[in-house]
This record gives structure tokens, C-alpha cells and sequence, in this order.
């Protein structure tokens, strides 16, 4: 994955948020020889980093345990990064950032902001370098509206995106980003327009969504925030980045988002007098057609052109329906004890009935095995993908 500057310093404004808060609170608990700590992180909060960088570098020095500070300083340093024309040092800078990150782990509890940041510091290529583009001439202008962004220039930022667009009109950056100044300007109808637009041109990429949620949740618009964290997490599921944001949601909303989770019982546990006799049955249908895909034919039938078994959807799927149609059989038979005495039996046939199994095995199971089927299984289901998340993970936005 492609990682850019903007994603390093502004990762989200409802995560930064957070941040926000704990330097609100820091101020109103603050004693008069912690107002220091209070301004530098005032002035962090409200985006003048370049400012803040200074300060922070010397709080850093004598509170080298406050992962706050530490966290800001590193979000300054990438911050300061984008205005050095020098890419060496700016790539020292980045990779003293992420060193910052990892003490701040050391310390425990990191912020929703330092989990981003390290996340995406991770995924640094070994010069320390950020590419947007592979003509010089776009890379160059992208650079120069970067270090103006950083500096909170956004009309010169503007300017050069606007120059990068003229030259590669796909760019997904340069679209992005134009979005977020505008953002940053105040001009709402402009940058809904460019997530939009960043939209159209990858889909697949999460990060234009979530922009866009988090201007929408800026202006109290928690309904169209959710279903561009929806979005999201059907773009990427399997980064961490878009959970972190959908759990920012719930927390401003009041509510939680739903991990939803079957803990299939095991082969033993299943003999015991707690479950029904159609749970009993269900589970071992279960087990029988996992241990057919393990241990028979089954997977090289319906994958030949891969060379050894992997856990898959079609496995797992396959697996889980064997179990629902069981347990449906015998919620209609009156003879039959009830599934819904097993909760777990009970939330399956639900997403059996709903179509929803093959959703739940890639959001809940999502592997790396079955992250392979993820791709092709999204290109003809998207509405179910959404669907799913909409009626069973992401909690309703507040009337």
C-alpha cells in the first residue's frame, strides 16, 4: 500500500480529535508549572505544528515518559518533513518520528492518533521517501503543495495540486488532497466535490471515504459520515486504520460498534448436556465438512491452480450453511428442540437467513488465507458487503 504525507500528519480529524480532548484535559488538570505542557499542546491541537515543534522537542527532553508528547512531537516531525526540500533529512526526520512511536508503545495506552501514525510509519519504503507520482514534474508539485499544507498555506497548496491535476488529471493524491484544503479553507460544497471525485477514480481505497466521513462528522452529519465509514471499511477491511475511525464514530455517538463472532464449539464440548440435540448436529456438520476440505479432494477441486490447501471462503462458507440449514430444518420442526437455545446456532441461522455468511467470514475470519478471496468476492457483492455492516456491525446513527 501506497502511503502519502497527508496520511502521515493528518491520519483523521475524528482520531486527532482524541487527542484534542486528552490536551483539554491536561490543560483543566494542569499546575502552574505544567502550563508549558498545556500551550505546546493547545497549539498542536489546533494545527500549527510547525509552531508547536519546537516546544515539544524540549518538553521531550525533560518528560521523555509522556507518550502525549511524544506522540505529538512525532506527528511534528513528519509534519516538518514535508517543508525540507533535502530528502535525505527529511527522511531522517520520518524515521526518527517512528522511532518516537515505538518508545510511546513502550509506555502502553498509545492514542488512537499513535496507533495510526506508527501504522503508516511502518509501511515507510527504506529510503524514507513518499512517492505521489512518476513524472518529476507532478512529484515536484505535489512536493510544493505538501510543504505548503504543512505550513497552513492552502491556497498555495491549491496552486500546486491544481498544477499536479494539469499534468496527471487521475492522480489520487493530488485529487485527495485538493479536497482536504479545500476542507481546511472552509469550503464545503468544493470538497465534497473532490472526495468525490478521489472516490470515482479508486474505489478501492479507503482513504478518500474517510475524509470525507470526517468532514461530514465535523459538520454534525453523523448519518452520511457512517455510510462513508461503511464505505470505507468495504474498501479496505483488513486495514486497521478504517476500525479505528468507525470506533471514533461509535465513542463521539454514544454507542459501540458490534464484533460480531460465532465461537464454533469444539468436536468434545458439543457432547455435553448445554446443547440442544439440533446444535449438536449442526456443529458436527460443521466439523464434517471442514475435515472433507482439510483432508480430502475437496480444495483441489475448486481451487487446481493453487498448489497446496489454505483456509477459504468457499470452505468456510460451505461449512457454516451446512450448519444453518440444519438448525433451519429444526427451528420448523415442532418436535424439535429450538436452536435459539444455543445463542451462537441462533446468531448463524440469522445471517443464513439474512445471506449474510460469506460477509461474516470475510470481516470476522479474515485471515490471510481468506483475505485472498476478499478482492474478487467484493467486484460482485459490494451492496452485500455494505448491507452486512449497515444491519450487524456499525451501530445507527443518532436521530
Amino acid at each position: 500500500m501506497r502511503i502519502f504525507a497527508r496520511s502521515l500528519v493528518a491520519t483523521a480529524l475524528l482520531l486527532s480529535s482524541f487527542l484534542a480532548l486528552d490536551g483539554a484535559c491536561a490543560k483543566a488538570q494542569a499546575k502552574p508549572t505544567d502550563q508549558t505542557r498545556a500551550t505546546v499542546l493547545a497549539l498542536f491541537n489546533q494545527g500549527r505544528r510547525l509552531d508547536a515543534l519546537p516546544l515539544l522537542e524540549r518538553l521531550a527532553k525533560t518528560q521523555p515518559k509522556d507518550g502525549e508528547i511524544l506522540t505529538a512531537l512525532a506527528a511534528s516531525l513528519v509534519d516538518h518533513a514535508a517543508t525540507l526540500s533535502d530528502r535525505d533529512v527529511a527522511a531522517a526526520e520520518r524515521f526518527r518520528a517512528k522511532v518516537l512511536l515505538q518508545e510511546v508503545w513502550k509506555l502502553g495506552k498509545p492514542s488512537p492518533l499513535a496507533e495510526n501514525l506508527r501504522q503508516l510509519l511502518e509501511q515507510l519504503p527504506a529510503d524514507g521517501a513518499l512517492t505521489f507520482s512518476y513524472n518529476p514534474r507532478v512529484q515536484r508539485a505535489m512536493m510544493a503543495g505538501e510543504a505548503a499544507f504543512a505550513k497552513n498555506d492552502y491556497d498555495q497548496a491549491l496552486v500546486a495540486y491544481a498544477e499536479a491535476l494539469r499534468l496527471e488529471p487521475a492522480n489520487y493524491a493530488a485529487t485527495l488532497f485538493t479536497a482536504d484544503a479545500d476542507a481546511r479553507k472552509g469550503r464545503f460544497v468544493e470538497a465534497t466535490n473532490w472526495y468525490a471525485r478521489a472516490i470515482r477514480l479508486d474505489p478501492d481505497r479507503e482513504t478518500a471515504y474517510r475524509y470525507y466521513a470526517d468532514l461530514l462528522a465535523k459538520r454534525g452529519n453523523m448519518r452520511q459520515a457512517r455510510a462513508m465509514l461503511i464505505e470505507a471499511a468495504v474498501a479496505e477491511p483488513y486495514n486497521r486504520i478504517v476500525w479505528r475511525e468507525i470506533r471514533a464514530w461509535s465513542i463521539i455517538n454514544h454507542s459501540a460498534y458490534n464484533l460480531v463472532y460465532l465461537p464454533i464449539p469444539s468436536p468434545e464440548s458439543i457432547a455435553g448436556k448445554d446443547f440442544a440435540t439440533s446444535s449438536r448436529a449442526a456443529w458436527r456438520a460443521y466439523d464434517d465438512v471442514k475435515s472433507e476440505w482439510r483432508n480430502g479432494r475437496r480444495f483441489q477441486e475448486q481451487f487446481p491452480q493453487e498448489a497446496q490447501y489454505r483456509h477459504s471462503l468457499r470452505e468456510e462458507t460451505e461449512a457454516l450453511t451446512a450448519a444453518a440449514k440444519i438448525l433451519e430444518s429444526a427451528v420448523g420442526d415442532r418436535n424439535t428442540d429450538r436452536a435459539s437455545a444455543d445463542p451462537v446456532a441462533d446468531l448463524l441461522l440469522r445471517l443464513y437467513k439474512a445471506d449474510c455468511i460469506e460477509p461474516y467470514v470475510l470481516f470476522s475470519l479474515g485471515d490471510d488465507d481468506l483475505a485472498k478471496d476478499y478482492v474478487s468476492y467484493r467486484t460482485k457483492n459490494r451492496a452485500r458487503l455494505e448491507y452486512y455492516l449497515d444491519k450487524y456491525v456499525v451501530p445507527p446513527a443518532p436521530r
